[in-house]
């Protein structure tokens, strides 16, 4: 990771971990993480295993995922998207255990045409239920340079962040909703390129010109920080600001506004 880089991740650490007792460990993506065999001949590693690119043509996409579970821990990956015309191309950062019950947090970055904005489409999953979809129109470019995507996830909040800046809060509502809340199944670091064109751009109305493949991403300095449980850790007040002007400007599809209360009676707390 570059200077900038690591002063970014180290103030973000701070906002987030209050102190807290934490270890940081950096990935080797050659060594700590497996190749999906559905595309492996689309995944290429630079020999310091810190940076990966995935590739997608008409033949088939890619993907990875870490060799080990983690539980209650931060995840960095900076992640720079494909060029030009990427309409119907998802490309992946995501977390998730195994099973019908599983837990997942997700980073899905949807293409779209050329100089329209990519959406970043969010959402988890606590014992298979999910319906907590956030989208979002970037607002800048994610393929001119890499761009830090990060998940904290810890036993209070899920905590999603671009650049050091947190851009969605999720709280645990178990004791007081008696609502799911992943607290129990490591999870893996998953990444992945794929053609979603059946839904991704403008609900599957555009779709993917291959005459643009190959559609690469490129993922480097994959780190992860393992927390101990049990602590609660608020933002600051610059923090909740910034993450209101990006819903206000940038948000454009909340789950809480497309369900009944009753459905998602979280929407009705307070966030902060």
């Amino acid at each position: 990771m570059s200077s900038s880089s690591s002063l970014r991740a180290a103030a973000a650490l701070l906002f987030i971990c209050n102190c807290l007792v934490a270890v940081s460990i950096a990935t080797d993506l050659v060594k700590d993480v497996d190749i999906d065999e559905w595309g492996k001949e689309h995944v290429k590693v630079s020999e310091d295993g810190a940076s990966l690119s995935l590739s997608l043509d008409k033949d088939s996409g890619s993907g990875f995922q870490t060799k080990e579970e983690y539980l209650f821990s931060r995840f960095d990956v900076e992640l720079k998207l494909s060029p030009g015309y990427s309409a119907g191309v998802v490309t992946t950062f995501y977390l998730s255990s195994l099973g019908t019950k599983h837990d997942e947090i997700d980073f899905e970055f949807l293409g779209n045409v050329t100089g329209e904005p990519i959406t970043l489409h969010t959402n988890i999953y606590s014992q298979g239920e999910g319906l907590k979809e956030k989208t979002y129109n970037l607002w800048y470019d994610p393929s001119e340079e890499y761009h830090l995507y990060s998940v904290v996830w810890n036993l209070e909040r899920i905590v999603f962040m671009v650049d050091d800046k947190p851009i969605r809060v999720h709280n645990n509502h178990e004791k007081d909703l008696n609502l799911p809340y992943p607290t129990k199944q490591p999870m893996r670091v998953y990444a992945s390129i794929w053609n979603g064109d059946d839904w991704a751009t403008k609900g599957g109305s555009v779709k993917i010109n291959w005459q643009y493949a190959p559609y690469v991403a490129h993922y480097r300095n994959l780190n992860i920080t393992e927390y101990e449980q049990g602590e609660d850790h608020p933002l600051t007040q610059e923090d909740k600001d910034y993450i209101e002007m990006v819903e206000e400007e940038h948000m454009i599809y909340n789950y809480c506004d497309a369900y009944e209360k009753e459905i998602v009676p979280e929407c009705d707390v307070p966030i902060y």
